[in-house]
Formats: C-alpha cells, structure tokens, sequence
C-alpha cells in the first residue's frame, strides 16, 4: 500500500548524498512549488519552443510547438489537482495535513506537466524513432562485443532522456541536475521500468537507462515505490498528455487547413454516435456554431472559433472523466497492483471519445503527405549528423592525439556540459555505452533548426 506523505516528499537527493545549500532561496515557496520554477527556467525547457509537437519548422506561431504543448499540458494537470485537492481532499489523502495538501498537490502535477516532454529530441516522435534506426544500423561497430549495451539505445526513448536530463545532464555545480524533489522525480517516471524488465513487465516503453539506475532505486526507495508501479500522479499526468494532443493537435490541423470543423464532426458522428460524452460535445460545440454563423464570419473564422470551443467541451468533458475515475479507482491505484495496461483515460467514460479523436489526428495530420515529407528530411538531418557526431567521439576516445581537425571541430561542436559528465572517470559504465550516450545526449538536446544549422556548417565542413 502506498503512502501520502512519502509520496509527497519534499526532501532532495542533494540533502541526501550531498552537501545541502546555505541560500535561503524559498521565499515562502514550498518544496514542490520550487520545483516547478526549477523546470521553468531551465535552458531545456526554452529549447522546447523550437521542437516539434506536430508540424516540423511550423511558421505560424499559432500552431503549437513543444513548449506550448507541455504548459498546456501543465496547465490542464495543475487544474486537477487544484480541484482534486480542494473538493475532495478528505477522499483522496486522508490523514494529510490540508494545508500542505492544498499547495503541493497542484504544485507538483504542474511541474510533472510541464517537464514530461523536456528529452524528447528535434522532429519530435519521428526524432526518437530516427536515433533508435541509427543504433541498430550501427549496433556492431559502435558496441561490438557487448551488444546487451545497446539496448537503451536500440529502443532510445525521450521519456528516459527527460529523467537523465533532469537528474545529470541539466549541470550547476555539482553531480545532482535540478535536484528536484523525490516527489516530483518519482511522479514524473512515466514507465517505471528499465530496457532490460521492459519485454517481461508489460510495459510499451522504458522510463530510465542503465547509467540512471541507482538513481531511480533511491527514489523508489524513498517514496515506497518500486519496479512497475507508477506514482498515483504519473496517471494524472498521462491522462492530460492524452487530453492535449488528442483535442489540441485537432486544433492545429484544423489552423493548418488540412480540415475543418465539420470533418470532426461527422468523424465523430460516424464512430461514436452512441457515445455519451461525444454527443454532449458535439451538441453543445454544435449549438455554438449555430450561434457563430450569424455574426458575419468568414469561413475561417467560424472554423476557428468554432473549434476554440470545441476545445473547451472537449477537455471539459474529458478533465470531469479523468477526475471521477481517479476518484473512483483511488484504492486500486493506491494498492500498487495496478497493471502496465491500466490508465486512467482508457478506464473512463471518455475512452471512446478519446480514441475517436487520436483516429483523427492520424488520419488528417500525422499522415498528412506534408507531414511525412518533413518528417523524412528530420530522418535524414538526424542520421548524418549521428554519423559526423559519431567521429568525432570515436577519435577523441581512441586517436587523440592524432585526431582530423573535422574531427576536433565536430567533438567541440557538442554541448561542453555533456562533454564534461562524458570525459569524468567512470568505472561502472563500458566506454562503448558511455559513448553511445554521449551521441544521443547531443543529438537529443539540439532544437529543430539549430540540427539543422549544425548539421548544414558540418557538412560543408566534412565534405
């Protein structure tokens, strides 16, 4: 059985193995809530702003990026928990302090909101399944006699990137990233197993390498979790990644003119015409429409705001779903026996909603021939500047002395945080891991143009 109040742990890995940090810097802040503003402003979270959600190197700086996905996404959880904290707080965490509950509850889902997409790599899914195509391309040259090493990277993944990033990568003055919260670490482990468990425990994705192990084991230990469960709020979290993508990028095709509202309309009333929560944002969503046609508006603006309000029946049909079978399922959730297949959304009522939805970002977005041109070229960018990149590793590693001045250039070209983590003596982790991780580290952290800017000048350079 899990507990509130090691759930909620406000205490840091630094205080722990660490030296604690003299400057009174709460300014009346509890833990969690400076957890957030340590996401906020970090370097990673402003590089979101140039990555993609949906639409590669979008002009339009109203269709949403990666940034503008995960505060909406924040936004939509910090709304949960505000209400799951102040409505039914006495149901959900009982013998909690209130006072405590009703700042760290909404504190710590915004953060989890905010940071969940903060590894993922340029050009978005299709980035991830790019570095894991070059692994396997090049698993024997670059693990050789150990290919059990490539399995992080074989099945790379922007989740565990997230994690490590946080923990190692994000580089201050010490060996500790952020140092957020176990709360927040624990809560933001979205599939809490490793490569290695992944095929046998049921889940679709890994949560953390191998090099972030001990890590996750002290979190696990501090907050009574362990292998295959997840935090209760790691749900809550998902669900809102889930609301937003499946509504928001609808919104975005929608702008982008590759549908209209009626579209969703009837493709809703083709597949769920039955369906309790869909007819009631259909009804109301249509009854706005209605409204809109009469006031004079072009065609693209009545698809506009009609789809603006679209939106706000849709997530809030969606966020009461989520809410009450979180509620509903709390002991469950709380017994840690919750399968890998459980979540929250496909629990609810609004699961037919919801896939409807995500059949149709696929059909009219995702597929979309402009999409998938794009998408391709963010392939290519990726492979070759793996392959330059990857030179230059390999000569700083094994012929410095004598390594190419393309090759210097290139090793130099990499962030000088990660160079330096990737340069301190190492004895648990084999080199070849250690330098696989240094190339997906780099490639992982670039935005969308600047690969592309970097990719471009290397080239010309190589060539």
């Amino acid at each position: 059985m899990l507990h509130w109040d090691k759930l909620l742990s406000g205490k840091r890995r630094k205080d722990k193995f660490g030296i604690a940090s003299q400057v009174a810097s709460a300014n009346g802040r509890v833990e969690l809530e400076r957890d957030y503003d340590r996401i906020l402003f970090a370097t990673p979270t402003r590089r979101m702003a140039d990555k993609t959600q949906v639409f590669p190197l979008e002009r339009n700086d109203s269709v949403r990026n990666r940034l503008t996905h995960s505060h909406e996404v924040s936004s939509l959880a910090r709304s949960i928990g505000t209400r799951l904290a102040f409505d039914h707080g006495n149901t959900i965490f009982k013998d909690s302090d209130e006072r405590s509950i009703i700042r760290c509850v909404p504190a710590l889902l915004s953060a989890i909101g905010l940071v969940h997409d903060l590894g993922n790599p340029p050009f978005g899914h299709q980035g991830e399944a790019a570095i894991r195509s070059w692994f396997v391309k090049n698993k024997q040259s670059v693990f050789g006699a150990q290919p059990d090493l490539a399995n992080d990277f074989v099945n790379f993944d922007g989740n565990a990137q997230t994690f490590r990033l946080v923990t190692k990568l994000q580089v201050l003055n010490d060996s500790f990233g952020l140092n957020l919260t176990y709360a927040t670490l624990a809560s933001m482990l979205k599939y809490p197993t490793s490569t290695q468990e992944q095929g046998i425990s049921g889940w679709k994705k890994h949560g953390y390498f191998l090099s972030e192990q001990k890590i996750v084991e002290d979190i696990w230990q501090e907050t009574g979790l362990h292998q295959n469960v997840r935090h209760p709020f790691t749900y809550i979290m998902e669900a809102c990644d889930d609301i937003a993508y499946s509504i928001l990028d609808a919104e975005d095709i929608v702008k982008k003119g590759f549908a209209s509202f009626s579209d969703i309309v009837d493709h809703l009333d083709a597949l769920n015409q039955h369906d309790e929560v869909t007819r009631w944002v259909i009804k109301n969503a249509k009854k706005k429409n209605t409204e809109f046609k009469t006031a004079g508006l072009s065609p693209k603006e009545l698809n506009d705001v009609s789809m603006q309000m679209f939106r706000v029946y849709s997530i809030t049909a969606m966020v009461n779903a989520v809410i009450e079978q979180f509620i509903q399922d709390i002991d469950f959730i709380m017994s840690a026996t919750a399968p890998a297949s459980y979540d929250l959304i496909t629990a609810s009522p609004a699961a037919p909603f919801c896939q409807a939805m995500k059949q149709f970002d696929r059909a009219h977005g995702y597929n979309h021939k402009s999409v998938l041109e794009l998408e391709l070229s963010g392939n290519n960018y990726i492979h070759n500047m793996m392959d330059m990149l990857w030179q230059g590793i390999e000569e700083q590693t094994h012929n410095q002395k004598n390594m190419s001045l393309f090759s210097k250039y290139a090793y130099q070209r990499i962030s000088e945080n990660y160079r330096r983590i990737f340069e301190q003596p190492n004895e648990e982790l084999p080199i070849e891991y250690r330098k696989a991780q240094l190339l997906s580290d780099a490639v992982s952290g670039m935005t969308d143009s600047y690969l592309i800017h970097i990719h471009d000048e290397l080239k010309a350079l190589h060539d």
